[in-house]
Formats: structure tokens, sequence, C-alpha cells
């Protein structure tokens, strides 16, 4: 709205600014005839009408570039932040340095960081963590505690509640998607995306589940590879039909061109860690981690990957959902027989009725799954196969719309 305002002013500076050049150059065109006929001409109607097309020009040019980046509010919340957001920093080690000075500097050295002001659980986490070496130390929101007591029984090792600075870089789907840079296994940091739903800002007392959509591509995130999944989940929530849950897409990890097939073959390598777990329990208002309230998500060349972390972590997801994927039934079964013993996965593959070949791949992984060994014979396995629209693209949409249904029935309610 603001860029088609600038449109007018634009135009208008433009059309006045060709009239007083084209003033000015008439009126010069007079001095110089009046110049050779010896007779006097008055220059200040020339320079009036020059100046004029001057200050036009100028007025011209910052319009164009205040359209071009969005001026009046493109420049602000809207605006794709950098690729890269400063790295998570780990609470307690900050406290710790802090705290080699002297107790009072603990807290304050904390609290100078500044926090997104859109989840209030991160600043409150932080500052807690920070000056826990010290007196008067805010308390630690109870969502993050019982989060990372959470996060610590479902890994071998415990990992410590970490916050980070989440980014707003736009307000896709009617929610808001933020960006922050999380330490991975390797010590380097990788984006990480989150998407809140409209009724995250709503309601600042409700806690939300959380849905991890997988990436098919090295060191990207899935949103850029499906960006119009936010769309779909969005108008899912306006239709009523799905209740609302917290999107994370973390970056996949990098050192293999098919990331899909490392999580199929090595469980531990799903992109969620308990670093990152930790950072979004910690940072955003969410149920603890667990089965209950975290699924999975993958959708065309995510799908496998999604998949493989429901078959292989029924004990972390508590639902998977595989969207228009192609799936390797013989490597999956097998991820599935070493599932953890306790629990079993519960998975839908969607496909549109006129994707032959990935209804084709859903079924063969079905048969497979239902004759495998173990856990994988235990598997609960859906295939959707009616969905069919004009074109690709709203076949798409329709199916994530399914699979956030099916996510978000599986999952606890918000509370």
């Amino acid at each position: 709205m603001v860029r088609s305002l600038l449109v007018i002013p634009l135009l208008a500076a433009a059309l006045g600014g060709i009239w007083l050049a084209r003033g000015a150059q008439q009126r010069w065109r007079d001095l110089r005839a009046a110049e050779t006929y010896e007779l006097a001409g008055d220059r200040l109607p020339m320079l009036v009408r020059a100046a004029g097309a001057m200050v036009c020009g100028v007025c011209v040019t910052a319009l164009t570039v205040l359209t071009t980046l969005g001026a009046f509010g493109g420049l602000g919340r809207d605006v794709q932040a950098p690729d890269r957001a400063e790295p998570v920093v780990d609470a307690g080690s900050a406290g710790a340095g802090s705290g080699a000075g002297a107790g009072g500097g603990t807290g304050a050295g904390t609290a100078a960081r500044p926090q997104q002001a859109a989840p209030p659980v991160a600043a409150e986490s932080a500052a807690a963590a920070g000056a826990g070496a010290g007196a008067g130390a805010a308390p630690v929101a109870p969502a993050a505690v019982g989060a990372a007591g959470a996060v610590g029984a479902a890994g071998p090792a415990a990992a410590p509640a970490v916050a980070s600075r989440f980014d707003s870089v736009g307000h896709p789907g009617g929610g808001e998607l933020l960006q922050s840079a999380v330490l991975g296994p390797d010590g380097h940091p990788r984006n990480v995306r989150v998407w809140l739903p409209p009724q995250y800002a709503k309601e600042p007392n409700t806690h939300f589940p959380v849905v991890v959509m997988h990436a098919a591509a090295p060191q990207k995130t899935a949103d850029a590879e499906v960006p119009d999944v936010f769309e779909g989940i969005g108008s899912a929530l306006q239709t009523g039909r799905t209740r609302p849950f917290i999107l994370v897409a973390p970056e996949a990890p990098n050192g293999t061109a098919h990331p899909c097939e490392l999580v199929a073959a090595a469980p531990a390598a799903v992109a969620d860690d308990a670093t990152l777990r930790g950072t979004i329990a910690a940072s955003f208002r969410t149920l603890p981690p667990g089965p209950a309230s975290w699924g999975a998500l993958g959708v065309d060349g995510g799908a496998p990957c999604a998949a493989a972390a429901g078959l292989s972590r029924p004990d972390l997801y508590g639902a998977a959902a595989a969207v228009s994927g192609r799936y390797d039934a013989i490597a999956l079964t097998q991820t599935g027989a070493e599932a953890p013993a306790g629990s079993s996965a519960k998975l839908l593959l969607a496909a549109a009725k006129a994707d032959s070949a990935g209804l084709d791949a859903a079924r063969k992984l079905q048969s497979a799954l239902k004759a495998g060994p173990g856990a994988a014979a235990k598997a609960d396995v859906r295939i959707s196969d009616n969905v069919q629209d004009f074109t690709p693209d709203r076949e798409r949409l329709r199916l994530v719309r399914q699979a956030a249904q099916f996510l978000a029935e599986a999952l606890a309610k918000p509370s």
C-alpha cells in the first residue's frame, strides 16, 4: 500500500522535472539567438527553471530508491534479514564468564544482551541463566524449566537450556517468521527459522506443540525449498481445520548431498538435535519436547527426511507427515526396525491423486513396513490419495493442509 502511494509523487516529480527542463532548454535557445543579433536577454527565468528541474531530479531519485526498498515500513519488519543471524550464546557459559569478574555484574552483563520482543521467555531464561551464580536472579520461566528437563530425558546427555535472539524476517501465512543462527553439533552456526502462528501473539499464556520441517538440500532450510508451506498451514488455521503449532525449519546437515539418506542411516543425525530443541524450548512458549508435543513434516524432497525421522525416533516425534515424496522402502524399513522399543511411529504419506509415482512409492513403503521386522511392523502408516486440483501448486497447498491437520490431531493441544 505504501509503495503504491509513493508512485504518485514520483510521477508528479518526474513530469514536473521534464516540463521545467524543457522550459530551461527553450530559454537557453532564446538567449543564444539573442546573442547572435546582439540583443540583451534575461538569464534568470532559465536559471530558475534549470534549478527546479534539478530539484525534481533529486526527488525522483530519492522516491525511486524508497519505492524500491519499500520505505516507511518495508525497511522494518517485513524486509528479509541477513542470511546469517548472530550465533546462539550458551546462557550458562555466558553467566560463568561474567561471574569471573563480580557477582553483581553477572546479571547486568547478560541482561544487556538484546532479545527479540516476540518470545518473552527467551529474555527471562537468558537473564536467569546468566545470574545463576549471584543473588537477586530473575526466576526461570516454568516452560523453559520443564522443556529443559524433557530434553535431558529424551537423550543420553542433558543439553543446557539456551536462549537465542530470533529476528523477525516476515509475516507469511498470517503468522510471524523469525530467524537465528544456532550452534550445530559440529560447533558451527546454522540457520534456523521459526514460524509462529497468529495465535502465539493473541494468547500470551499459551504453550504450543512444535512441528519440525525437514529440508532436502544441505545448508538450506525447508521454507526456502517450499516457500508456500506457511500459506498452506495458515489457510488451514483460518478455516479451523487444524490447531495451531509452531513450525521450526532448521538448516539441513552438511557433509552429504542427500541429508535424508543420512537421517535414515544414522537417526542421531536429525536436524533438531538436543541443542536445537533446548534453544527452541527456552526461546519460545512450547510444550516440553517429546512424542506428545513434537512432530515432523517434509514436503517434496524433504518427505523422506520426515519419514525417516518419524520412523527412527518415535520416542521424540509423536507423528510425522511426508508429502509428495519418493521413498527407499528397504532403507526406511530397516530404520523403522531399529527404532527404540516402547513406542510406535505414526506416519502419514500424502500424495495428489494424479501423482501416480508418489502414491506407488507410498504404498510400497506401507507394505514394506507392515511386513518388516521389529518396531517397523508396529508403525501406524496412513496414505492420503484423494487430493486433486487444477494446478500442482494448489494440490500441494491442499496436501500441506492435510498434513497440518494430521499432525495437530496427533499432538497435544496448545495449553
